[in-house]
């Protein structure tokens, strides 16, 4: 510290020019060993798929957020930061690496695909400059036994999942911390437990800020809620306050793990505090990908939330979560500093995930590695200029690339490209200019082709070929994809397989059923690939196959329809259903009906539609006698309301 001892008047200009420098920087903001400014501490709490519109502060009326919307009247929010990607993985590679989807290592969201072993990230980066790191959350950018786990990219710790599948379950048998398995007691996978992952992940992000509050620390908070199964303790405070709701039984428990979420910002904010560390601490939040459209009904097409849709204007991002569309990509985001960010300020500065290393790497002083992407938003966190007077720098374009998806932003022009949308002989790029069409509803590509020209240029330019990390062994990665349904009644293995001497199913009756071997699928509106859960897995007779739609790298929705070829023509009376039987319930049938055919193209109007319950053994649909040699099967609705199908058998009743 600075020790001025019985100042004279003849040394007095000293005495104030010290002072002076003492109030510029902040007593706190002096290193008693060092005699230099002591280095920002930061705080980034990542709320896994919270939607744009779903915080109060931007006027959702339904789900309340009171500590994000005073951490946005004491900070800066964005209007435009935007993901990395429009999905989990990616969007967290393109955060840590500084990079945009075009030169990443993971590209895909299958769950594990790792970072390369030699690729830096924010923490690896800040550790160099003497940050205590931690992590606290879902990883998702290597699985254990990869050159991706975190420990290996510069994080001191980090708790919480390194799957995402795993991180779909609250109570799942185990978390991990630095690849080995930390019990969690009396949880059996899916929402069979006793102890809420999330509660000692939010303690462990806690316990780190405690142990290094006299050094500077990074702490990572990529926390798993909302997303993954809307499970939340019965007697937490939240859930108390939307249990008695006139609402659906999932859309209630969504919005009290947002409202958890909020809580636990203002714990944080209140640890700061205390520890008076607020004044040298940026806190940074913000959703990870853009939100998806859930519990959707023909009063709210667009979600019971609406988390793409204005409160106040209706205007709509068009799609959500997986899409390269704004509703992919839009994403809440607030920054508090106390003392250095301006309290109740908005800023429209275009950024994205890339700018935050360079800017988290400014703050520490270290150096920024060349082949990042991103640009360093400091001058917009200091009302539009950083310290030593610089304005803030703009990029020329966004990029984003997922599946067969691309995007690129300039200002308000925004090029997309979805391969295999538009018909033969048509442009697959499409051109919009957001300034007057917001939602994306007017493609403009043939009134500005040289807007077009540049902009597909860019694309060009951007993309690389991907590069992935390696696996030195599966097994533990497959043993945590298999933690979020549990042990006690399956082996390990992929999600949706759950074969093996453990394995304990149930089965679909075969009595009065076409036989299984006559069965040939015709054709089906979407199966998920990438995973193996294709549509031919609910008429193989093996119920622990599963036939599940596709999420990625665009989300289908309903109705989902599968046509079965019963090989010659039957007299058919129904259809039998088999729930998958891996322990999660995404895409179990609720509504169904069922056509017949002899004719694989056109059906009448189904022959019957009824309503399955939530439960694991087979259900019955049946219908007057009908013949004919094809069956359609669609699903219109899941029993939690989400946008997908799944079955682990598909029986046809028949003579």
């Amino acid at each position: 510290m600075l020790a001025i001892v019985n100042p004279s008047w003849k040394n007095m200009a000293l005495f104030v020019l010290c002072m002076e420098v003492v109030s510029l920087f902040g007593l706190s903001g002096i290193s008693s060993a060092e005699g230099a400014e002591r280095k920002p501490n930061i705080v980034y709490i990542i709320a896994d798929e919270i939607g744009y519109y779903e915080l109060s502060c931007l006027g959702n009326e339904r789900i309340k957020t009171p500590n994000i919307d005073k951490m946005a009247t004491e900070g800066l929010r964005f209007t435009e930061m935007l993901a990395g990607s429009s999905v989990c993985a990616p969007t967290r590679c393109c955060l840590l690496t500084g990079k945009h989807s075009g030169h990443t290592s993971v590209r895909s969201n299958g769950g594990g695909t790792p970072l390369r072993a030699d690729e830096e990230t924010i923490a690896s980066l800040l550790k160099k400059q003497g940050y205590a790191t931690g992590g606290f959350g879902k990883w998702g950018c290597g699985g254990r036994g990869s050159t991706g786990v975190p420990e290996d990219h510069g994080f001191d710790t980090f708790l919480g999942y390194y799957d995402q599948v795993h991180a779909h379950s609250y109570y799942p048998p185990y978390i991990v911390q630095n690849s080995q398995e930390v019990p969690l007691a009396n949880n059996h996978g899916g929402s069979n437990g006793e102890t809420y992952s999330h509660y000692v992940i939010v303690d462990g992000a806690m316990k780190f800020i405690r142990d290094h509050q006299d050094e500077p620390f990074f702490c990572y908070m990529p926390i798993t809620p909302p997303h993954g199964i809307f499970d939340i303790p019965d007697d937490d405070p939240s859930w108390q306050e939307f249990k008695d709701r006139d609402w659906p039984e999932q859309a209630k428990r969504y919005a009290a793990m947002v409202h958890m979420v909020d809580r636990n910002v203002g714990e944080i904010l209140k640890l700061l505090k205390e520890l008076g560390l607020e004044e040298n601490t940026l806190v940074l939040f913000t959703g990870d990908n853009g939100g998806a459209d859930y519990f959707r009904d023909k009063e709210h097409p667009r979600g019971f939330f609406g988390a793409n849709v204005n409160p106040q204007t209706k205007a709509e991002y068009r799609g959500a979560k997986g899409s390269l569309y704004e509703g992919g990509l839009r994403i809440p985001a607030i920054a508090r500093w106390p003392g250095r960010i301006a309290p109740g300020t908005v800023t429209t500065h275009q950024c994205y995930f890339p700018d935050l290393l360079p800017t988290f790497c400014e703050l520490a002083g270290a150096n920024v590695p060349a082949d990042v992407d991103g640009l360093s938003i400091i001058p917009t966190l200091f009302a539009g200029v950083d310290k030593q007077g610089a304005k803030q720098k703009e990029h020329e374009y966004l990029y984003w690339e997922i599946g067969n998806q691309v995007a690129v932003k300039q200002g308000t022009w925004k090029l997309f490209k979805q391969e295999g949308k538009k018909g033969k002989g048509k442009s697959e790029w499409e051109l919009y200019d957001l300034a007057k069409d917001v939602s994306e509803t007017q493609d403009v590509s043939a009134e500005h082709p040289e807007v077009l020209a540049r902009m597909i240029a860019w694309a060009t330019e951007a993309h690389t070929p991907v590069q992935e990390g390696t696996f030195h062994s599966t097994e533990m990665h497959q043993r945590d994809r298999q933690a979020k349904f549990g042990f006690d009644k399956a082996p390990k293995g992929k999600e949706g397989d759950v074969t093996g001497e453990n394995a304990v199913s149930n089965t679909l009756p075969q009595e009065g059923l076409v036989p299984t071997k006559n069965l040939k699928l015709h054709s089906v509106s979407s199966e998920s690939t990438s995973n193996k859960r294709e549509a031919k897995n609910a008429i193989d007779g093996n119920p622990n196959t599963v036939w599940h739609t596709k999420f990625s790298p665009t989300l289908d929705k309903h109705p989902h329809t599968m046509v079965i070829d019963l090989g010659q023509e039957y007299e058919v009376s129904g259809l039998r259903y088999l729930a998958r039987q891996d322990g999660g319930w995404n895409g179990s049938f609720k509504d169904c009906d069922l056509s017949i055919s002899n004719d694989p193209t056109t059906f009448p109007e189904p022959v019957t539609k009824g309503t399955f319950k939530k439960v694991r053994t087979s259900q019955e649909l049946t219908c007057e006698k009908t013949k004919g040699r094809y069956v359609r099967i669609r699903a219109l609705s899941e029993v939690n309301d989400g946008p997908w199908a799944s079955a682990a058998e598909i029986g046809i009743i028949g003579k």
